[in-house]
C-alpha cells in the first residue's frame, strides 16, 4: 500500500494519490492532471477511481478531465448531484483497491454532500482517513457555505458536530487524519501548518473536537468567520458542471506578445495586465496600470479574491520561464481566459522605450521618521483578526480582502501609507490604488513584521484566538 499527499502551498490543499496491488485512486485532484497519470504510469498502475469529499469552492478539480484521461470512476458522497457522469455513493458503501478498502463515511456540515473515506489496509485495520474540509489539523470545515432557503450556519455547525461525534470520534485513536487543507486556506478560520496528524492527538488539541456540547460548538465553530471569497461559489458551480480541458487553456494563453502587441491587445480588450514578478521588483518599475500579485505568495486566492469576473481577460507580465506556471496557478481557481503574455518580460517593454511606472516603496525607519515629521494617513491592509491582534495605534484598518469596498473612501489627493505584515498584500494593495487614479501611495517593505523593530507605539498584543479569528 502506498499513500502519497501531493500538497500544493500555494493553494494550501492536499490532493493524495493511493496504490496497492496495481491499482490507484485519486483523492481532490487539482485541475492539472499530468502529475497523477505519470505516477500511475511509472508504477504501472491503473487509475481506477478518483474520489471527490465535496463540491470544492477554494480551487477547481480536475476530476472529469482525469477520468476521461485514465478511464476512472469519479465518485461522490451522498446527495451530490452533478452534470457529468459519476457515482454517487451511499452512506457506508465500500470500494476496493488492490488489497485496500475505502468506506464512504457521509459527513455533512461544511457542504450538504461532505464525505469523508475510511481507508482500511488489507489486515482490515483502519489506517487512515481522508476527511476533506469536515476535519482538518487545528480546525473544522466553516459551515456557511452552503446555506439555503431555511438552512442557516447554525443549522449546519450542528450537522457538522454530529457528523464528527457519530462518524469520526469513534474512530481508533491511531488513524491518521489526512484533510483537503492546511494553513492558510479560507476554508477554516484557525487550521496548523501541520498536513496530517493522528485523530487521537487531534482529540487533545483541536478546539472544535473537544467541545462539550452541541451548542458550545456551534457557539465556537461559527465564531468571528469572515465573508468567503467571491470565487468560492463560482468554483463550487463549476465542480458540479465540469470544465475544460487544461490543455486548451495553456493552447489560448501561451500566446508570446512582443511589447506592441501587447499594448494594442490591452487597450483593445479592457484585459486586465497582471504582474506576477516580486513586489519589490514590481514597484521599481512596471506597465502603467497593471496590477501585482507575486507568483511568490499564495498567488491563486488573491486573484480569486480580487478580480471578480471568472471571464475577465488577462495579460501576464511575469519573469521568464514562468508564464505556463502562471497560467496553471490562475486555471486552479478557475480564471481560463489569459490571452497572452509579454514576451520577454518587463525588460524587453523597457528596451522598447515604453512609458514605465513605479511605487515609491521605504523602509520601516523612514515610515517611523515620516511619522514623527507630521500627520500621516496610514491603511493596515491585514486581515481584521490580524489587526485586532496587534497594530499602530494610528493606523486604518483596510483590508485588502474588501479593497473593492473601501476604495470609495480614498481621496486620489491624499498620501496613503500601506502596510501588511511582511509586504506581499501592501504592494497588491498599492498597485490597484495606484491603477484606480490614486497617485501618492507608499509602501512600507518588510510590514508590520518591520514596523515592529522600530520605537512607533503599538496596541497591547491580544492572541489571536481571543480575537477575531480568520
Amino acid at each position: 500500500m502506498k499513500i502519497e499527499q501531493i500538497y500544493t502551498g500555494c493553494l494550501a490543499e492536499a490532493a493524495y494519490y493511493i496504490e496497492s496491488d496495481g491499482e490507484a485512486a485519486i483523492i481532490d485532484p487539482l485541475r492539472e492532471v499530468g502529475t497523477y497519470l505519470k505516477k500511475a504510469e511509472k508504477a504501472g498502475a491503473t487509475i481506477k477511481y478518483i474520489f471527490e469529499t465535496h463540491f470544492h469552492a477554494d480551487f477547481v478539480s480536475g476530476h472529469v478531465d482525469l477520468a476521461e484521461k485514465s478511464g476512472a470512476e469519479i465518485i461522490y458522497g451522498p446527495t451530490a448531484k452533478t452534470e457529468f457522469k459519476s457515482h454517487i455513493a451511499k452512506d457506508g458503501e465500500q470500494f476496493r483497491i488492490g488489497k485496500v478498502t475505502i468506506t464512504v463515511l457521509h459527513t455533512p456540515g461544511h457542504t450538504l454532500e461532505s464525505t469523508t473515506y475510511l481507508l482500511t489496509d488489507e489486515n482490515g485495520k483502519d489506517h487512515c482517513i481522508f476527511s476533506g474540509d469536515t476535519l482538518f489539523i487545528g480546525d473544522v470545515g466553516r459551515p456557511d457555505l452552503a446555506q439555503k432557503g431555511h438552512l442557516t450556519m447554525e443549522d449546519l455547525a450542528g450537522m457538522l458536530y454530529d457528523s464528527l461525534n457519530e462518524k469520526i470520534k469513534p474512530l481508533a485513536d491511531d488513524v491518521i487524519v489526512y484533510p483537503a487543507h492546511g494553513a492558510g486556506s479560507a476554508c477554516g478560520k484557525s487550521m496548523s501548518k501541520e498536513t496530517f496528524d493522528t485523530l487521537g492527538h487531534q482529540k487533545e488539541v483541536n478546539y472544535a473536537l473537544k467541545a462539550l456540547t452541541k451548542e458550545q460548538f456551534i457557539a465556537e465553530v461559527t465564531d468571528g468567520i469572515m465573508p468567503p471569497p467571491q470565487y468560492f461559489a463560482k468554483n463550487a458551480a463549476i465542480n458540479k458542471s465540469g470544465v475544460e480541458s487544461i490543455d486548451e487553456v495553456y493552447e489560448k494563453g501561451l500566446n508570446a506578445l512582443t511589447p506592441q502587441q501587447f499594448e494594442d491587445t490591452a487597450n483593445q480588450t479592457g484585459a486586465i495586465m497582471l504582474d506576477t514578478r516580486d513586489p519589490q521588483v514590481f514597484a521599481k518599475g512596471f506597465i502603467p496600470n497593471s496590477i501585482n500579485i507575486g507568483l511568490n505568495g499564495q498567488f491563486a486566492p488573491w486573484v480569486g479574491a480580487l478580480i471578480t469576473d471568472l471571464q475577465q481577460p488577462i495579460l501576464l507580465i511575469t519573469d521568464q520561464g514562468k508564464e505556463e506556471e502562471t497560467i496553471t496557478r490562475l486555471t486552479r481557481v478557475g480564471y481560463d481566459s489569459t490571452i497572452g503574455y509579454l514576451d520577454g518580460g518587463f525588460e524587453r517593454w523597457t528596451d522598447a522605450g515604453k512609458e514605465i511606472d513605479t511605487i515609491e516603496s521605504i523602509s520601516a525607519e523612514a515610515f517611523e521618521q515620516a511619522s514623527l515629521d507630521g500627520e500621516i494617513t496610514a491603511l493596515d491592509v491585514r486581515k481584521p483578526g490580524e489587526y485586532e491582534s496587534e497594530h499602530l495605534e494610528f493606523t486604518l484598518s483596510r483590508p485588502l480582502d474588501f479593497i473593492n469596498d473601501w476604495t470609495g473612501e480614498i481621496n486620489p489627493k491624499d498620501t496613503y501609507y500601506i502596510h501588511c505584515a511582511g509586504g506581499y498584500r501592501s504592494m497588491i494593495a498599492a498597485s490597484i490604488l495606484k491603477s484606480r487614479g490614486v497617485e501618492n501611495v507608499i509602501d512600507i517593505a518588510g510590514g508590520y513584521g518591520a514596523i515592529k523593530n522600530t520605537g512607533l507605539k503599538r496596541t497591547d498584543f491580544a492572541c489571536p484566538s481571543k480575537a477575531m479569528k480568520v
